[in-house]
């Protein structure tokens, strides 16, 4: 606890002008967390959950949450789980959180698991983080027993987030957290005294990257405690807050910003039925916090901006966002009053949208600021809990085109700058990873002396705020020595109304050998392309379209830059779970 309050105080003493939400309570790791959250917001609620499709969402206050904790936790011990590896999968939901819970606040290690992945893969991460429990949703009771079978992992013990088997082979969380309750009740307390050192293991997640090749990010109660207490200080986040759940809740982005943050600040957790309820659920729990990827955000930007047209207000939008600009300075918003229809859509309480997982135009940041939903960026990855840096709320601090003003407690340092001043981003705090999980050799890789090397590349202003040009790895170097980063042209490219998904990429110059070529594979926004070339357009028209908006934006672009080579591609692209483009399968290059 001495550490914890120790950086209690030092963020209620910073002098950093982005530190203005000086309230954070010292926590040493999540079971004192979530027993201090219940303390003081106890029958406030928790969560909604929706436990059929048709019905009303069911409320869960703090109280009800702990006491299912500590009834499942209590009846895992007993049945030898104590100090375990436990898997939980499945899709957001209850059931999720308090297993996820009920595993790291005295039982053993949690293991978040993607059910995206194939069965092959799921057994293949079972069997590395020596998994002797599985905790899972309704529906993957045949695959795990297939996997338990397999003699090369330790899996044993099967809970269905459903009923259990009249074998029992497979049990039940729901019967097994009242079993717990009534041990409790009787004074079981082997869960409930069970300590918790601060600085182990906690989770291990494994990393979904573009490459395919997963790692285990070990964290500790530390790792995420920090991130919990640095986060809300640049962010307002307040127990009458909503936040809504839609991300993949096994990504450190969701599990730590949008399940244990609400927690942690005595908010709410509204769990959203899936990608096809998400106008529906908006409107039923009316959310104040919504959190997104790019590709979510960008795609509910174009869905509002297509229904203006529709209407034919296009361009009276476009003047008043353009006259806004000049007005905003003077906190004037125009645009507000004709943006009621826009709100509604997310329910009507919508105050603040949070962008992680990449960087996102910054125009689409600038349109939900000016219709009067403040709208940030944040920068994360899994070895860091995820945060390492965050835009304020105040919209006159904000900086739209970069990811972020570093945490407090966060240090930095670019390395290997060339000549424009970008070099790669090395950081280092107290909510870096400790280490890849069985992997000495990939972490001693990334990480020397504390300092994490992130892979990523950008420079930090005299504001600490961040600014990130792209991944290393995913640098063209031209043959003169030229560095082109794709993602840069990918933003270009993606402001066009035509394009879907874009990915750039080099390849070697078919006129001459010893040049590079800047290329890129588009897929189209079909109703868009239909809407100016009719329904019956060719690929040819289509092509000649892109190439209309490659020309304009070539234009702009310095001789090295300007991309040669435009592919139109039918299929979506291939990508990893997380929903990002495989940039290293050359299938994705074609058409």
């Amino acid at each position: 606890m001495k550490r914890a309050k120790k950086k209690a105080q030092a963020l209620a003493d910073s002098t950093d002008p982005y530190v203005v939400y000086k309230t954070s309570r010292p926590i040493t790791d999540i079971k004192q967390m979530i027993e201090t959250s219940t303390d003081i917001y106890g029958d406030r609620v928790a969560f909604y959950q929706k436990y059929q499709k048709d019905m009303p969402y069911t409320v869960i206050t703090y109280r009800q949450m702990l006491a299912d904790v500590n009834g499942l936790g209590t009846a895992l011990m007993n049945r030898g789980l104590g100090g375990a590896r436990i898997a939980v999968m499945g899709k957001n939901c209850y059931q999720w959180g308090s297993s996820y819970l009920a595993v790291i606040c005295g039982t053993g290690v949690a293991v978040p698991l993607d059910k995206e992945l194939s069965e092959k893969e799921i057994a293949q991460l079972i069997e590395a983080a020596e998994v002797s429990c599985v905790i899972f949703e309704d529906g993957y009771k045949d695959m795990f027993t297939r996997i338990r079978r397999n003699s090369e992992n330790r899996l044993q013990t099967l809970i269905s987030f459903g009923d259990a088997d009249p074998d029992r082979e497979v049990l039940s969380w729901k019967e097994l957290i009242r079993e717990g309750q009534k041990e409790v009740s009787q004074g079981d307390r082997q869960f409930l005294d069970a300590e918790i050192t601060a600085d182990d293991m906690a989770v291990i997640l494994y990393t979904s990257g573009t490459t395919g090749v997963a790692k285990g990010v070990m964290l500790s109660h530390a790792n995420i405690c920090d991130n919990l207490m640095s986060a809300p200080t640049l962010l307002n986040v307040e127990p009458t807050d909503i936040f809504f759940s839609v991300l993949p809740i096994h990504h450190t982005y969701e599990c730590t910003c949008g399940f244990l943050m609400p927690l942690y600040k005595g908010a709410s957790v509204a769990y959203c039925q899936g990608l096809r309820y998400i106008e529906k659920n908006l409107k039923e729990v009316r959310p104040t916090m919504f959190l997104g990827v790019p590709v979510l955000i960008e795609g509910l930007y174009k869905k509002i901006w297509k229904e203006i047209r529709r209407q034919g207000k296009d361009k009276m939008f476009s003047n008043l966002l353009a006259v806004n600009r000049l007005t905003s300075k003077a906190r004037l918003n125009l645009v507000k009053p004709f943006a009621g229809d826009i709100l509604k859509v997310f329910g009507g309480n919508l105050r603040m949208i949070i962008s992680g997982g990449a960087a996102i135009d910054p125009a689409v940041l600038e349109f939900f600021n000016t219709i009067g939903i403040q709208a940030v960026q944040g920068y994360g990855l899994t070895e860091c809990s995820p945060m390492a840096a965050l835009n304020p709320d105040d919209p006159a601090r904000m900086k739209n085109e970069s990811v972020g003003h570093l945490l407090p407690g966060m240090d930095v340092k670019v390395i290997g700058r060339d000549e424009d001043g970008i070099g790669e981003i090395v950081l280092k705090g107290a909510n870096v990873m400790l280490g890849y999980y069985n992997d000495p050799e990939a972490t001693a890789e990334v990480l020397k002396d504390g300092w994490f090397s992130t892979g990523d590349l950008g420079y930090v202003d005299k504001d600490r705020f961040l600014y990130l040009t792209g991944r290393k790895k995913n640098v063209i170097i031209t043959k003169n020595g030229k560095n082109v980063y794709p993602e840069e042209l990918e933003n270009y490219l993606n402001h066009s109304p035509y394009i879907a998904e874009t990915m750039v990429w080099g390849c070697e110059s078919e006129i001459d050998p010893d040049e590079t070529t800047i290329a890129a594979t588009v897929t189209l926004e079909k109703d868009e392309v239909e809407a100016a070339l009719g329904a019956d357009y060719t690929p040819q028209q289509a092509q000649d379209l892109i190439w209309e908006e490659v020309d304009r934006i070539n234009g702009d672009l310095p001789l090295f830059k300007k991309i040669k080579k435009v592919v139109v591609r039918e299929d979506d692209f291939q990508k990893n779970t997380a929903q990002k483009i495989k940039r290293f399968v050359d299938e994705n290059k074609e058409g």
